[in-house]
């Protein structure tokens, strides 16, 4: 009886696949253009939740404590 043959190639995430499938409909400079608008998206979100935690922050710092 012989072994399974082995895989020599890992099986690709669906982010590779999907990558992949844009690679085919897009060209390349749509490619950038998307990610760096997905880059300045991820960004933004980072900006606003420090924002909230610096408000915070601020809050507790200025309660006039008795």
């Amino acid at each position: 009886m012989q072994a399974a043959p082995v895989r020599a190639t890992a099986i690709p995430s669906f982010t590779d696949a999907l990558r992949a499938v844009e690679s085919l409909l897009m060209s390349s400079g749509q490619r950038t253009a998307r990610r760096n608008a997905w880059t300045s998206v991820l960004e933004d979100r980072r900006r606003a939740k420090d924002r909230v935690e610096a408000q915070r922050v601020l809050e507790e710092v200025t309660v006039i404590r008795p």
